[in-house]
């Protein structure tokens, strides 16, 4: 018996069984039409991929998010329909891209699950899942997808451990626990692999971990560095942390870094210190709500910049930057772009060297925490009564799930916009107490669990007694720093991730309405849109295999989605409301039938 966990609330207990897949992944089958062949992953193609194969977590090293396949346009994509469909056999919140290489595709699931596709019918070829310990607790109970390197699959695990798998029979090759779960570790990001290194960060920050980064050999999985979030003692910003705060700091990497082969350098976005509450740790408290750069052969820090310092807010900025070049003023900047948890927009250029410099912010959502910003650093300054802490209630805007949370931002270089799925007009009120003292496995995050449920508010003087914008995807041209459109969605959140396409299309689920869309990148017309079996919290991708462009996508909602739609349905009348969104995860791959795949 597989191992089928729905896991509501706050927390979600793993139950005992038994895992017969996890022991009996079978070999790759050839398709009755035709084999499938499988082609290994190089470097090269990692950093120029070709445009039929999605390879990576957001298609390239640059997370641009972008396709450049236009088979898809504007004129044929209402003629979309599915060309199959898969049900993964397991709940929660299902996230991953689907990562196709040569026709096959991969796609990881909650309950450390793999399977591998014919990625032009739908066929599993095999399937993996990881017996996780029976006593474990998942916070985040999802993954966020596979690596690829050579004949070898990738997966990281909630039990904190990497799983290398053959890419052609799903047999283990090798697996690397890189720190107990025991202690409050886990993981649920997609592995960067570059160099024969897979990449990978920890999570755990509510659970009083000090996070850190580490690179494996991707032949034998040894170790081959391990780089703090967190800065102790020996590094040159120990003195942003006071006392032994730093062995309880958080820092939590939850995303895939972005990659600049060019110039060897990881960036890595980080998440907020822990305990919540600011004043259990005075100082800035680097590396933690940050970017950070690394050396990819040593793993040594190189350059960071600090979103905001000693946060209060839970705005981790988990997402890593979007790397593009950029010309602002008649200069050509080599920039690192990020749509922030805190509600700004932050343009900083990189250097070949890895220090990072402060170009703009500005809020792409209301802000309300920030008094100023540095015009020379980027360092803001706070609104010392928007600040919660020990024993001090404050409200907050945006709240605890930011501008945007996770889902990741894209890049299309022929539109030259950024995209952004935003959350507008919901804050936070928060009250802190003492953490007390640290048990391992324990939540430690100073807040209580009760303030943190039921801490969402309305931005000051929204009317809730008619539909209100809450969602969003935003447009914004890198060069100018302005926004072009926003598209808005009527009571409700947008944890839609991104695609965008050579023709200029932009996908996205996200709401609460189970919807996937397209939208025209250049004025956000929503041009088709189809209700599916849940909510779509997965990272699109696309493809094509025999010439025919496919787009492909998870439905399975759960995790912070579903905790921040029972905010809101608290917050709005009950005849707005939406019920709970219907759990159960299903691969959908579309295309456009017939004479019109071909249509321009």
């Amino acid at each position: 018996m597989t191992r089928l966990v729905r896991a509501r609330g706050w927390l979600a207990a793993v139950a005992p069984c038994a895992v017969a897949l996890a022991l009996a992944a079978a070999p790759a089958k050839a398709d009755p039409t035709g084999k499938v062949d499988y082609k290994p992953v190089t470097d090269q193609r990692l950093a120029n991929p070709e445009p039929e194969n999605w390879l990576q977590y957001r298609g390239n090293y640059q997370s641009w998010g972008y396709s450049p396949l236009d088979q898809i346009t504007a004129k044929n994509v209402t003629k979309l329909v599915p060309a199959w469909s898969l049900s993964t056999g397991v709940s929660e919140g299902h996230q991953a891209p689907p990562i196709v290489n040569n026709g096959v595709m991969f796609v990881t699931t909650p309950q450390a699950q793999v399977m591998a596709i014919n990625a032009r019918t739908g066929e599993i070829l095999w399937r993996y899942q990881k017996e996780l310990p029976p006593e474990l607790s998942q916070l985040h109970p999802t993954n966020r997808g596979v690596g690829l390197y050579g004949d070898s699959v990738y997966m990281t695990t909630t039990d904190a451990c990497v799983v290398a798998l053959g890419a052609t029979t799903g047999k283990v090759k090798w697996e690397k626990c890189v720190a107990p779960w025991q202690d409050g570790y886990y993981m649920t990001l997609s592995p960067l692999v570059a160099k024969g290194k897979v990449v990978v960060g920890v999570s755990g920050g509510e659970y009083g971990v000090r996070g850190f980064i580490t690179a494996l050999d991707a032949e034998t999985g040894n170790e081959a560095w391990k780089t703090y979030t967190v800065a102790g003692p020996g590094d040159p910003a120990a003195d942003t942390w006071k006392g032994d705060s730093w062995k309880t700091g958080g820092g939590s990497v939850w995303i895939q870094g972005s990659y600049d082969p060019a110039a060897n350098l990881a960036y890595f976005g980080t998440g907020n210190g822990g305990p919540w509450t600011p004043d259990a740790r005075p100082g800035d408290n680097l590396y933690t709500s940050s970017v950070v750069a690394l050396d990819l052969d040593s793993g040594k820090i190189k350059g960071h910049h600090q979103y905001h310092w000693n946060d209060a807010w839970d705005w981790d900025e988990v997402s890593a930057p979007v790397l593009i070049d950029i010309e602002r003023d008649g200069k050509k900047i080599p920039a690192a772009i990020h749509a922030g948890r805190n509600g700004y927009l932050w343009t900083l250029e990189r250097s070949k060297d890895g220090p990072l410099s402060f170009v703009e912010a500005k809020p792409f959502v209301y802000q309300n925490v920030f008094s100023s910003l540095d015009p020379k650093t980027g360092r803001p300054a706070y609104d010392q009564s928007k600040i919660p802490g020990i024993n001090r209630r404050a409200a907050f805007c945006p709240g605890l799930w930011g501008g945007k949370d996770w889902p990741p931002e894209a890049y299309n270089p022929k539109t030259g916009l950024f995209y952004i799925p935003s959350n507008d007009n919901l804050c936070s009120e928060l009250a802190g107490a003492q953490a007390g003292t640290r048990k391992p496995g324990e939540l430690y995050i100073g807040i209580p669990i009760d303030e943190v449920l039921n801490s969402l508010r309305l931005r000051d003087g929204v009317d809730k007694s008619k539909p209100f914008a809450i969602g969003a995807i935003q447009a914004w041209d890198p060069k100018t720093g302005k926004k072009a459109w926003q598209h808005d969605f009527q009571d409700s959140a947008n944890w839609g991730p991104l695609l965008t396409t050579g023709s200029g299309l932009i996908f996205a689920g996200g709401t609460s309405d189970r919807k996937f869309r397209a939208l025209d990148g250049t004025t956000g017309k929503v041009l088709w849109e189809t209700r599916l079996n849940s909510g779509v919290t997965g990272v699109p991708s696309s493809y094509m295999v025999d010439g025919i462009q496919y787009v492909a996508v998870q439905a399975g909602w759960g995790v912070d989605a579903e905790r921040m739609l029972t905010g809101i349905n608290a917050l709005i009348p009950e005849e707005r409301r939406v019920s709970v969104l219907p759990q159960g995860g299903v691969i959908w791959v579309f295309r456009v039938m017939g004479e019109e795949a071909a249509a321009k």
